[in-house]
């Protein structure tokens, strides 16, 4: 494997200084990680976007959350196949293993996943139509969302932000499939959350399920 590099300078020069600040002031804290273990009371599933940061948005520390992050935020069915399931894999982990209290799904603007799922619902035509786009098959995950968005009155902006929406909602409506959701979420020891911040505002509104609306928080 000669054409692996090692890390490059520019990372290698955060690292050293991670290490003489932040390690350094923690490293009681770290020690205590390492020796029993993580248990955090919330999972973040949120967009792989690089703008968008969940442990700077709610003052993390290491060891307070779960991170998964995914193309759009999105939460496949549940689906026993046998196959690769990442998402799958780290929600099961989350709530049958760690016991987390809080998932918390974290969607946000101008989402390049939702744009493209779009796009392509629109009958655009990309280089997602291409049966070898690993894009393309995610993002069909979101096709529920776009056919309740599609006829809504507005603009191409406005109907992506709901889109955006509903790539939230729809990751909710798939967590429930998974059975051990499911039951701990009926025996109260789970509850399911659904946020969508604006990048540049910093704005965050959360959904209401209960008036199928986001406010702002």
């Amino acid at each position: 494997m000669q054409h692996i590099k090692v890390l490059p300078n520019y990372l290698a020069k955060r690292l050293e200084r991670w290490r003489k600040t932040t390690f350094e002031d923690n490293r009681e804290w770290y020690s205590h990680l390492a020796e029993h273990g993580q248990h955090p009371r919330a999972m973040f599933i949120s967009c792989c976007d690089s703008r968008v940061d969940p442990v700077g948005m709610f003052e993390g520390e290491p060891g307070d959350f779960f991170l998964v992050r995914n193309v759009a935020n999105l939460v496949p069915p549940y689906s026993p196949d046998r196959e690769l399931h990442g998402t799958s894999a780290a929600i099961e982990y989350a709530v049958t293993v760690l016991g987390v209290s809080h998932i918390v799904i974290l969607g946000h603007s101008g989402c390049g996943g939702v744009a493209a799922c779009y796009e392509k619902c629109e009958g655009a035509g990309s280089k997602l139509d291409e049966d070898t786009s690993f894009i393309s098959r995610w993002m069909d995950i979101l096709t529920p969302g776009y056919e309740r968005i599609k006829d809504i009155p507005g603009d191409r902006a406005e109907r992506l932000q709901s889109l955006e929406h509903e790539s939230i909602k729809v990751s909710l409506e798939n967590l429930l499939t998974f059975p051990f959701v499911r039951d701990a979420v009926d025996n109260g020891r789970l509850a399911m959350h659904g946020a969508w911040t604006d990048i540049g505002s910093g704005e965050l509104h959360a959904y209401d399920g209960s008036l199928d609306q986001f406010r702002p928080i």
